[in-house]
């Protein structure tokens, strides 16, 4: 039985035993999962994805290793795409550019979106480092022409420009641009972008599952007590308050 079929039928059970509104006890709930048969292949193959979404290349070689579970992308191009993740993190966005260009030209080409943010974010830090006329001159040449072409981009233009409005911009009502947590948005927007130019889901499946069953879990908050799984890390069941 898949993963995502598993989850689904336990979904459904739970919707069964909560209809009747009664108190799930433990030993109850344990039999349901134990009856819920997953392959160790499956789990392997979860573990796998998570590891070569996310770029954790030494570990999904030596798991590879361990489990002979085979990743579906080669694991040369994990450490190509971590290094320019790594780039925009640090504020080397032409590095970055270059390097996207150099794993493969047309997800630039076919992503005027993704090429948008990568040039805002080399006028963010043109700004950080104090490069005003700079920043202003790549902002007329690069990014005004684009603005024009979208709207959302001149929308985000225009934050970007009035870092320049304030002494103190990281106080600003746009200080957020000058953020870590900017860089790290558009290190992940590029990285799923090659990850999809390389077939693969941008996402790992992993929290979608974590994401399913706390959903699964307030759902059924509203109709029954049950054994609780609150502390995600340890996955240990809680027994339910009544």
């Amino acid at each position: 039985m898949s993963l995502f079929r598993a989850v689904l039928r336990q979904l459904a059970e739970i919707e069964a035993m909560a209809a009747s509104k009664k108190v799930i006890t433990r030993e109850e709930w344990e039999k349901k999962l134990n009856d819920i048969k997953i392959r160790k292949e499956d789990m392997n193959k979860l573990v796998m994805n998570f590891l070569v979404t996310e770029g954790y290349v030494e570990a999904a070689e030596k798991f590879r290793m361990e489990s002979g579970t085979e990743p579906d992308i080669d694991l040369a191009t994990i450490s190509d795409r971590m290094a320019v993740k790594k780039a925009v993190q640090s504020g080397n966005v032409e590095d970055a550019i270059e390097k996207v260009n150099d794993l493969n030209p047309e997800i630039l080409d076919t992503n005027p979106q993704l090429f948008f943010h990568l040039q805002q974010q080399r006028m963010i830090e043109l700004i950080r480092n104090g490069k005003i006329e700079e920043a202003l001159e790549f902002a007329q040449e690069e990014l005004a022409p684009r603005g024009e072409e979208n709207q959302s981009f001149l929308d985000e233009l225009e934050r970007t420009v009035a870092l320049l409005a304030f002494e103190d911009a990281r106080n600003s009502p746009v200080g957020d641009l000058l953020d870590i947590s900017q860089r790290l948005k558009t290190a992940s927007e590029v990285n799923a972008a090659i990850l999809t130019s390389q077939s693969h889901e941008k996402d790992p499946k992993l929290p979608s599952l974590l994401k399913m069953l706390i959903w699964a879990q307030n759902q059924l908050d509203e109709k029954a007590a049950y054994p609780r799984i609150n502390d995600l890390s340890t996955a240990a069941l809680e027994d339910p308050m009544v």
